[in-house]
């Protein structure tokens, strides 16, 4: 969403710089032109008497107002020139009654009209190429002010305030240009990122819902929103609000994508708690069979001690004597090692209703996980039978299966050599099958649109299977 600020600099920009090339040789002749008047107009305003004149004033608003608008390298502030002197014409020109003369009058239309707006846009895109940008914002919100009606100003106004890091004006010309009837989806984007950055989380999310009323397909409007709720644990309220916009039109394939899209996200939610409730169990596991593995090697020694003892008193010789020796100093040494593990024992044993508690905790969490992935891959299903051809819901049930694929892995490389043993070959076969799964859809979403994403993805299926081939394990589908 940044991005819109990027591209919109890049058409003021070159907005300023068709403004500045001269349309034809006669430029030249009409700058002179112009030059002499503003000489005049400097002339005649450092002049005691001519200063007093409501005309003199006039001549040099309108001598600067084209300045500004067909010259403005000649004098970068000349709008400002222009309207000051405007302002003056006003408080010098008063009727018999006090109030305002002929020239006065003209002087409020020329402040309000499409001339003097058009000047002050140029000043700014002036100020705005040579990096001026707190001026740049000076002028354009002033050519705002001109013309409350355009959106066009408080849109630049905007982009010359990011520059300065202004996000309190930028907040407040974006909200002109919506106001005034703007029509850019992004912009509606880039403004509640603004609010966003400020924590107005409400005013975020309001305008991002106006800019997925006017631009219904829009997916960064509608990543947006995820994230913002994703990151504000206000995903009851999005589902929610997603589920009525199903239900009042379930032919519209980006609000099932949308929708899976937020599932997808709550259940990840709670993958680093499970990953790390696993380990921990795990952790537990490995404690007491160490410590059965360390009691086994000292009836071993034990065993090995007593036989060479009865063998050194039928014949005590050195190198039994050696042995013997050996034997009891690495005796030792395990019972140090059975020391620790009792210790590492007990204190399992003493959080055993702590562990017991984290095994209740890691199963509703595996349930409620599968239950959100289930309603996940619903609303994908929903989505592809709406239309078989939409990308990213091809892309996304590529990568549900594949993701599931690489938590079935993630379960046979945790086994130990005797599990693996029993049932390992079965589930390997069972995981390259998940995996043989995603293929299709990334197929598919390929034939669509092609992404360096998409690519990546599938190079990396296609990797998998191959490993899976010269393993030569028999790849098993699943219904």
């Amino acid at each position: 969403m940044r991005q819109i600020f990027v591209i919109l600099v890049a058409c003021l920009l070159s907005i300023g710089v068709r403004a500045q090339q001269p349309a034809a040789t006669g430029d030249a002749v009409a700058m002179d032109a112009f030059k002499k008047e503003k000489e005049k107009s400097d002339k005649d305003i450092a002049d005691a008497k001519n200063s007093v004149k409501a005309s003199t004033w006039m001549d040099r608003a309108k001598t600067y107002q084209n300045i500004a608008g067909q010259f403005i390298r000649m004098d970068s502030t000349a709008a400002t020139t222009a309207y000051e002197a405007y302002k003056k014409v006003i408080e010098l020109d008063k009727d018999k009654k006090g109030g305002p003369g002929k020239l006065a009058k003209e002087a409020e239309e020329a402040m309000k009209g499409p001339v003097m707006y058009s000047a002050f846009m140029q000043q700014g895109v002036a100020k705005f190429q040579a990096k001026n940008y707190a001026e740049a914002m000076k002028s354009m919100a002033m050519a705002g002010e001109i013309n409350p009606k355009d959106t066009l100003a408080p849109l630049y106004t905007a982009i010359a305030a990011q520059q300065v890091k202004d996000n309190a004006t930028a907040k407040t010309q974006l909200e002109k240009y919506i106001t005034g009837g703007g029509k850019d989806a992004a912009i509606y984007g880039s403004l509640a990122m603004l609010y966003r950055a400020d924590n107005e989380i409400d005013k975020a999310l309001a305008t991002l819902d106006k800019g997925i009323a006017l631009a219904p397909t829009n997916k960064d409007l509608a990543n947006e929103k995820i994230n913002i709720m994703l990151s504000t644990n206000r995903m009851d309220d999005a589902i929610a609000g997603m589920k009525q916009m199903v239900e009042k039109d379930p032919t519209n394939v980006q609000n099932l994508v949308n929708l899976s899209i937020v599932y997808h996200n709550v259940a990840d939610k709670s993958t680093d708690e499970i990953r790390k409730l696993e380990s921990a169990g795990k952790k537990g596991g490995s404690t007491a069979k160490q410590l059965a593995d360390a009691k086994s090697i000292v009836d071993a020694y034990s065993s090995e001690i007593a036989r060479l003892s009865a063998s050194i008193k039928k014949t005590p010789k050195p190198e039994l004597k050696r042995q013997l020796a050996d034997v009891q100093k690495k005796l030792a040494e395990q019972k140090l090692e059975v020391v620790k593990y009792e210790a590492e024992a007990k204190a399992v044993a003493a959080n055993a209703a702590a562990s017991a508690d984290s095994e209740k905790r890691l199963t509703e969490l595996k349930q409620k996980q599968g239950e959100i992935k289930n309603l996940e891959k619903q609303y994908l299903d929903k989505a592809l039978a709406v239309d078989p051809t939409n990308f990213d819901a091809n892309f996304n049930m590529a990568v549900f299966i594949f993701n599931d694929a690489v938590e079935m892995k993630r379960g046979v490389d945790r086994m130990d050599m005797a599990e693996y043993t029993k049932n390992g070959k079965e589930l390997d076969g069972k995981v390259c099958g998940r995996f043989r799964q995603s293929l299709p859809y990334f197929t598919k979403a390929k034939s669509i649109k092609d992404e360096v994403e998409l690519d990546t993805n599938l190079t990396n299926l296609q990797n998998i299977l191959k490993q899976y081939e010269e393993k030569k394990i028999v790849c098993i589908e699943s219904k």
